[in-house]
């Protein structure tokens, strides 16, 4: 979106509210203008009791009809004065008819005050403190029905702030409506049965004494009361199946030691519970293993090569390296060898964490088997992780096949090599077995490289890899694996024609499955979603509240640093979620491709604010510009942030170029803490540095809002100060 068509976007939206507000403002003015509230008294109304009777007697429909408008009028507006109608509302029209009117004439007003706020406010409230509100969104979604009836029944609380602030919140209007005209009922009954009385009353202060706002505070809690022993029944009836045991052995129990195991365990074994990890395999599961470490490894002696072979580009003649790929993968043995201390049961035992190696069955909810021996904990959690995905390709049987698991087991390079998948895992690895010079052909069934990101992103990797003289054979669909002569090859499915690519080795990266069986939980009944992962709640709490689970076996992000984040979710809810649970903040997820260049993002990109129907402007830099990118040989790529339009909050960010990865963190930050685009601005950033860019995208925004209708001023005050 063109930063032209959003500011005439938001000239057009705001025309409406800016007359909206003049209009609210025009009839609160002339209400004190002309002293209407001089009728809004008890004496008045008492002094006039009679005469307002006859009138209701002679006319009783028309009455009716203008105290309803008015009544409504006076809410919507939120002007003083509604306890006071209310009360002539019994005094005029008795206890029946009263409170139907007032009821039903409350209610609409209240629900016109709303929408009048919600159009003016609520755009404005939730784009400048959406991050801050976000926590309370989400309450109000879950139970905002249950938060508005308790307000509307505490007469404490002022209804024409309750209308104001829930406006601002995703209540829906029908929602608000229903529990508004429900909740003021019995507030309404009493003020209104205080009219009846009229002659006898001499204060409003009067009508609710104590002992009456006490007993609707108390209604008014009654329904979180309920949900909360609801809640309780629901989880008693769960267990029930079960024998809980009268004490236990452990406060916890983590099955998994991957970066979701081991964090959780070490949150635990920190705030000195009694804790156990049990693993099946090697601790530090795939990232240490088989993943990020390994993968990482490799792309720096694949990078080491390229630009060697490329030298030319740094004022070198010739170079030349000699390599031996067995030494590539011994040195990336050696490097799992060295981070691993960092995983291992050793320090994990040090620290307090009793370290299990064995397959861990669920029993119960209490209950876990390993290696012949059941253990009692007051609270799991499940860091199974996850495993690749091998479609079902007829034939693929036949042959020995890899995956991101056992690719690390080569110790002779493939000739031809065939990578299925354009995925990250497959574009890195893709890349790195091209640059040590295998004949790589990548296979991927959609229209491009990549399609998380955006298509300029992935069209920067593509060409570089078209550049690297990897074959990209997009859209094609992998059908059956055969073997002509002794020659395996992978037949493909393009536009109802069929190819036969030969190779020599196949590496499977069409993305991963999450480990949710064999360890109990279909037994236990824990339901899974549809993409086969743990179902689990905004606490990581699956169908059973003392079994929580996080990482790649719940999803929806399958990264290294998301397990991460949310096993110290899982661990402290599991921990202390008897006295306080917190919920899973997913609002800030970066992640990085590293293919060269590399491909980082955080929040939303233009594909998924297209998706979403989120309006966005964008801010771009090219590295071309950026000194230091040039210096480097390293001048192809871009920053792309994505803001608010008319304002520099930032929606999200990606960056295409070297060391990506590292420098979006500052977007991460800003991001998180509620920082725009003026912010980084009026950063210093070290020059020169790659870093630099960023502060270079931001100027690219404040340069497309600078004041233009300002400056022509601005230039005639210097012509003027020369004279």
């Amino acid at each position: 979106m063109t930063g032209g068509a959003a500011e005439k976007s938001v000239k057009r939206s705001t025309l409406p509210r800016i007359l909206i507000a003049l209009a609210v403002l025009a009839l609160i003015a002339s209400f004190f203008a002309f002293d209407l509230g001089r009728y809004l008294n008890l004496q008045y109304l008492q002094a006039e009791r009679e005469h307002l009777g006859a009138v209701v007697a002679a006319h009783p429909w028309q009455t009716a009809a203008i105290f309803f408008g008015i009544y409504v009028v006076f809410t919507a507006l939120s002007l003083p004065g509604a306890v006071l109608l209310t009360v002539a509302g019994g005094a005029i029209f008795g206890l029946g008819i009263g409170t139907l009117i007032v009821s039903f004439a409350s209610t609409i007003g209240a629900t016109c005050a709303f929408l009048i706020a919600r159009f003016l406010f609520r755009d404005a409230v939730q784009n400048r403190f959406g991050d801050r509100l976000r926590t309370i969104n989400r309450g109000v979604e879950r139970d905002g029905a249950f938060y508005l009836f308790t307000l509307r029944l505490v007469p404490l609380f002022p209804f024409f702030v309750i209308n104001i602030a829930m406006a601002l919140t995703p209540i829906r209007v029908l929602t608000f409506y229903v529990v508004s005209q429900i909740g003021m009922l019995a507030g309404t009954v009493i003020y209104v049965n205080a009219g009846t009385q009229l002659g006898q009353l001499h204060s409003l202060r009067g009508i609710a004494s104590a002992d009456v706002i006490g007993s609707l505070i108390l209604l008014g809690v009654f329904p979180l009361i309920a949900k909360k022993a609801l809640d309780f029944y629901r989880a008693r009836r769960i267990y029930r199946p079960w024998r809980k045991p009268k004490r236990f052995d452990r406060n916890l129990i983590v099955i998994g030691a991957g970066s979701a195991g081991l964090i959780a365990a070490y949150i635990a074994a920190t705030v000195k519970a009694k804790v156990t990890l049990i693993e099946k395999n090697r601790m530090g599961g795939d990232c240490l293993n088989t993943g990020c470490v390994p993968s990482k490894a490799l792309i720096r002696s694949a990078r080491f090569l390229h630009d060697a072979r490329h030298s030319s580009a740094l004022g070198f003649r010739e170079t030349s390296v000699n390599f031996d790929f067995a030494d590539v993968m011994k040195r990336v043995q050696r490097v799992i060898a060295t981070v691993a201390p960092h995983d291992s049961s050793e320090r994990y035992s040090a620290l307090g964490v009793e370290c299990i190696n064995g397959e861990a069955r669920i029993e119960s909810p209490f209950h876990v088997s390993v290696n012949g021996h059941t253990l009692t904990t007051r609270a799991i959690v499940l860091a199974t992780g996850g495993r690749p995905i091998v479609p079902p390709i007829d034939g693929l049987n036949t042959t020995d096949y890899f995956t991101s698991e056992n690719i690390w087991n080569l110790r002779e390079l493939p000739k031809r090599l065939i990578v299925l998948g354009g995925g990250p895992i497959g574009c890195e690895l893709a890349q790195c077995f091209a640059r040590f010079g295998s004949e790589v052909t990548q296979v991927e069934t959609g229209p491009r490289l990549l399609p998380n990101e955006d298509p300029d992103a992935s069209d920067y990797v593509h060409r570089q890899f078209a550049f690297e003289g990897i074959e990209i054979r997009t859209e094609h669909e992998a059908v059956a694996v055969r073997v002509v002569d002794g020659d395996k090859q992978l037949v493909c499915r393009h536009e109802n024609d069929e190819t036969a690519l030969p190779f020599d080795a196949l590496l499977i990266a069409v993305g991963r499955r999450a480990n949710v069986a064999g360890f109990g939980l279909e037994e236990l009944g824990v339901p899974l979603t549809d993409t086969g992962t743990i179902e689990v709640n905004e606490y990581l709490q699956t169908r059973f509240p003392n079994i929580y689970a996080c990482g790649d076996a719940i999803a929806p992000y399958q990264f290294t640093h998301v397990a991460g984040h949310e096993a110290w979710y899982a661990g402290v809810n599991a921990l202390f979620g008897g006295l306080k649970k917190f919920k899973a903040d997913y609002s800030v997820i970066p992640w990085c491709t590293f293919t060269d260049p590399e491909v980082a993002r955080v929040g939303l990109n233009e594909t998924n604010a297209q998706l979403k129907g989120i309006d966005y402007e964008v801010s771009r830099f090219d590295l071309a510009e950026s000194d230091r990118a040039i210096a480097e040989e390293a001048a192809r790529g871009f920053v792309k942030v994505l803001t608010v339009p008319g304002k520099d909050k930032i929606l999200g960010a990606t960056i295409v170029g070297e060391h990506a990865g590292e420098w979006i963190v500052e977007y991460v930050s800003a991001m998180r803490h509620g920082l725009g685009l003026k912010k980084i601005m009026r950063t210093i950033h070290i020059y020169p540095t790659l870093a630099e860019a960023n502060k270079m995208a931001a100027g690219q925004w404040q340069r497309a809002h600078a004041p233009d209708k300002l400056l022509p001023w601005v230039k005639r005050y210097h012509a003027w100060r020369r004279k």
